[in-house]
């Protein structure tokens, strides 16, 4: 009976060992993948921080018919924006803008907005200010207008300015 109660017990240890050897290596591979996936996160966060933009003039310009919106923007995050389509201008009365969509080819009264960055290579670097001009279908009335640029991931700015 003792040398089968000697042999249960070291069977009982190995298990024990095995089972803890394996329960503690599950533990450290669910901590890694906790680990890289908080990781990722934060460099998603800290990216998408990255890009900030500023508007730091807007005025109406009525030179077309029906009169457009002009607006100048900084972009002071340390990224450059290639990628005007996932930018959203709102421009319009307080309290009244519009969603502006992106077109190259925008026209007075197309209800878009155009983006020239000043050295005109399509980049729209840090530091560079650019010029944004949106074109309502509607001529322009009120007395308070905002405009609010908004990238797709990112920090943007709003602006209130007077009508002519």
């Amino acid at each position: 009976m003792g040398f089968s109660s000697t042999l249960s017990e070291v069977i009982i240890v190995i298990a024990s060992v095995v089972l803890a050897s394996g329960v503690s290596g599950y533990v450290v591979y669910t901590g890694s993948l906790l680990q890289s996936d908080i990781l990722q996160a934060v460099e998603t966060a800290r990216r998408e921080m990255s890009i900030q933009l500023e508007i730091v003039y807007a005025t109406i310009d009525s030179s077309t018919s029906p009169s457009h919106y002009v607006v100048y923007a900084k972009n002071i995050g340390p990224l450059s924006v290639t990628d005007y389509e996932h930018l959203d201008l709102y421009v319009g009365p307080y309290r009244e803008a519009e969603l502006y969509s992106y077109n190259a080819s925008a026209t007075p009264g197309s209800g878009e907005f155009t983006l020239e960055d000043v050295d005109g290579d399509g980049v729209w670097e840090s530091g560079e200010t650019a010029t944004l001009r949106a074109y309502p279908r509607e001529e322009p009335s009120g007395e308070i207008f905002e405009a609010r640029l908004e990238p797709f991931r990112g920090i943007g700015s709003t602006y209130l300015f007077s009508g002519p």
